[in-house]
């Protein structure tokens, strides 16, 4: 099947000369239905000059009408029957093409096979890592599917023989039967006249002596034939063992891997077709093998003989009990996992999914699933199978589900749509740890049983950390938390431990994927931004990303202890960026036209070799979820770098970025060269309309003092200005520059800077009176 993908992406001459492989020999119908099949058969074993290898090729063809038919029965709805018809003629029409010559079938395919491995490997840059990665994946799923087809061929040969030793069975039985009435007639003979018996004795005496002489030898050739066939079964349940491992505790294992990066805005997941596909085919060949292994018992049972042969099959029963229990209990998973930041008294969603829940017919008796809040302490207790009686952390509202099993996808799932936490029960917690470092896990659990309550299975998942919150403001901290717990939680851990401290480009690769998850970018933190980060997170002054690479960040220092001089953390200020960004800088951002990760001194330096009016935006480094403007100006008589106070959210909810930078006209360049209007003036609010019914709309200005300069406005509307503090960057001579008075501004904080908090009330009340009606004499003026 991922030959089959990778083809479909062909484009041009490549996807002409694909699509003239087909035709009415071989529909593209065929290919594209039964794709992973076709993958999966062995179709070079086939040796095309050797007329006694017609056999294999003729069960190839049977097989692939076989899939045609199944797939053709498994369409419903309306668009379905026409697939239906349309799959059950393709299967009549190849039969009737090739069922007199069935190699070649396996000739036609096996050039389709070769030469759409060629026309993609031409069209993928093998050495490139996506290449690499579909190379990889094709040869892994073509070894599953070999193994597969393995697993079938097994499968038949048991099965044949299995029939052959009943036949072998049956026989002996009758001929055992014949014994003792040779031996009946034997008996009857004490009543006979001794002339009568003397005649008839050595002729029944020979034939129980033939009898009883075949039977000893049938006997010792059924023994055989059990444990030979025990024998193969158990080389069936070793690669059926192994097939299962592959699958479970890799491919499910390193899905589930995705699943939780994912949660930190990792790429998806995945679906779980493939998964579910090869799932349902382990269960289909395990309970084929337990039928067998069943009924040889049921033989063994119909005949004793004596022998080895019941040890056996009791230990292949134990086993293929044992594989299946595996197969049900790990395939029970969390296809959708709840929120891992969970507020109280707020609804949230999850989805479980029994990946062989068709196969098994589970569905017949639809099982209810249960949600439960349990803590870190009682997951562990869960794992290592203590009893926990039933305790859970709190309780869930609309906590039960039905599984209901879905005809068209195949799917048995369960959808909890409404859950909702009402309430939550702490534990103590450890030394330094706040609440929201606490984890909790959502436990769902169900039973149900297969084979007619033949075997009965309590199954139960966890799922991924969650951390409960009772307010908003405890969002970031909880979200830190699970980023961490995502990133480095190791596979098969304990509940829920994480290393304390991970390698620098370790937690890089991790808060990068999250920025650019949270922005909606493609723009990532670039390696200056990410020295940037190390500077701040380790209080360095080095430019050199070589001396971080084994430096270490532990926990403390990503969310607990507060930065040098600040009040607040390494994440708090990251995570304020992010939010920043996300919802007012997305645009700019993806645009280039934020450097962001700048320091002060650092902008001073970039600033200084430039013309006046060259600005810059970065971040801000005292403030949680500001940006400031950087610009260069000589002002009075010498060139300095001013920095204006940070912009918040608040700030932006009044007035965007983009009309802040066209307010201001001193604002002449972006860092390097590009005029301010021609990266932001797409972004500019349109000029307000002329004023209606005697009313004129107020507009908003920013301002800054000292360096405000004439800018009539076009629309002739009155307008309000919003003055905004600036300050010159530490350079000589500072005391020339300060453009504010001593505190006599009661709007000014300390530093000068201008405080938007304290002159809301003033804007607001300018914005008012703005909005009362025009007397006649001004509305006389303005005619």
């Amino acid at each position: 099947m991922a030959m089959w993908i990778q083809a479909q992406q062909l484009q041009g001459d490549a996807l002409h000369q694909m699509q003239s492989l087909y035709g009415h020999h071989f529909p593209i119908e065929v290919r594209h239905y039964l794709s992973q099949w076709i993958e999966g058969q062995l179709w070079d074993a086939v040796d095309l000059e050797n007329p006694q290898d017609e056999f294999k090729a003729k069960r190839l063809l049977d097989g692939l009408i076989q899939e045609l038919q199944n797939k053709a029965e498994h369409q419903v709805g309306e668009d379905g029957f026409l697939l239906k018809i349309k799959l059950g003629h393709y299967a009549n029409q190849l039969k009737g093409i090739y069922d007199r010559s069935p190699l070649e079938l396996v000739r036609c395919i096996k050039h389709i096979l070769y030469t759409e491995q060629r026309l993609v490997r031409e069209a993928t840059n093998s050495a490139s890592p996506l290449g690499a990665m579909m190379d990889s994946m094709s040869q892994k799923y073509q070894q599953i599917n070999q193994a597969f087809e393995e697993l079938r061929m097994f499968s038949q040969d048991t099965e044949n023989d299995l029939r052959k030793l009943q036949h072998n069975q049956e026989y002996f039985i009758i001929q055992y039967q014949e014994s003792l009435r040779i031996q009946a007639q034997l008996s009857s003979l004490a009543t006979l006249p001794p002339a009568d018996r003397q005649l008839r004795e050595p002729g029944l005496l020979n034939k129980r002596a033939t009898v009883e002489a075949w039977l000893t030898r049938e006997a010792n050739t059924l023994q055989k034939y059990r444990l030979d066939l025990a024998e193969k079964h158990q080389k069936t349940l070793q690669l059926l063992r192994k097939q299962q491992t592959v699958i479970l505790d890799d491919e499910l294992i390193q899905w589930k891997r995705r699943q939780q990066l994912a949660g930190n805005g990792g790429p998806p997941e995945g679906g779980l077709d493939i998964l579910q596909s090869w799932c349902e085919k382990l269960a289909e060949t395990i309970w084929q093998n337990r039928q067998q292994i069943r009924r040889a018992e049921h033989l063994r049972q119909q005949l004793p003989i004596p022998g080895p042969i019941e040890d056996m099959l009791s230990e292949l029963n134990s086993t293929i009990t044992d594989i299946i229990s595996t197969l049900v209990t790990s395939t029970f998973i969390i296809e959708k996992q709840p929120p891992q930041v969970l507020k109280t008294q707020t609804k949230f969603a999850a989805t479980v999914r029994l990946l062989v829940g068709g196969k098994l017919n589970v569905h017949m008796n639809p099982p209810q699933v249960k949600a439960t809040i349990i803590s870190e302490q009682q997951a562990k207790a869960l794992l290592k199978n203590e009893n926990t009686r039933n305790e859970s952390s709190g309780e869930i509202l609309n906590n039960n589900c039905v599984m209901e099993y879905h005809q068209t996808t195949g799917t048995l799932s369960a959808h909890f749509r409404n859950m909702s936490l009402k309430r939550i029960k702490r534990s103590d917690r450890r030394g330094a740890e706040s609440v929201t470092e606490e984890k909790f896990t959502i436990l769902f659990e169900s039973q149900f049983s297969i084979g007619g309550n033949e075997l009965v299975f309590q199954v139960k998942t966890l799922s991924l950390p969650v951390v409960v919150i009772v307010h908003g403001s405890q969002d970031n901290n909880a979200t830190a938390t699970v980023l961490w717990d995502n990133a480095f939680a190791e596979p098969g851990r304990v509940p829920f431990l994480v290393p304390d401290k991970v390698l620098w480009p370790q937690l890089c690769e991790a808060i990068n994927i999250k920025y650019k998850s949270e922005v909606q970018s493609n723009r990532g933190l670039s390696e200056e931004n990410l020295v940037f980060l190390a500077q701040k997170a380790f209080s360095s002054s080095s430019n050199n990303p070589e001396d971080y690479r084994s430096m270490t960040m532990t926990w403390s220092q990503f969310n607990r202890e507060s930065l040098p001089g600040r009040n607040f953390t390494f994440w708090q200020w990251f995570d304020g960026v992010m939010e920043l960004t996300k919802k007012h800088l997305k645009p700019h951002w993806n645009d280039g036209a934020i450097l962001g990760f700048v320091n002060k001194q650092q902008a001073q330096d970039m600033l200084m070799s430039k013309p006046n009016g060259t600005f810059l935006l970065r971040f801000s480094d005292s403030e949680i979820g500001g940006i400031t403007i950087a610009w260069l100006a000589e002002k009075p008589g010498e060139r300095t770098v001013w920095n204006l106070m940070p912009f918040t959210t608040k700030d932006f909810t009044i007035r965007s970025l983009a009309d802040r930078i066209s307010d201001l006209n001193h604002l002449l360049f972006l860092y390097p060269d590009r005029s301010k209007d021609e990266v932001f003036s797409k972004y500019y609010t349109p000029p307000l309309s002329k004023a209606v019914d005697g009313y004129v709309k107020p507009q908003i200005k920013q301002v800054v003092p000292d360096f405000a300069t004439a800018n009539p406005d076009p629309s002739g509307l009155n307008q309000t200005y919003m003055d905004h503090g600036a300050s010159p960057a530490p350079v000589s001579h500072q005391h020339a520059y300060g453009i504010y008075p001593p505190m006599s501004d009661p709007v000014l904080d300390a530093d000068g800077d201008f405080n938007l908090d304290d002159t809301m009330d003033v804007a607001r009340h300018v914005e008012e009176l703005l909005r009362r009606p025009v007397d006649s004499q001004w509305g006389g003026q303005q005619s």
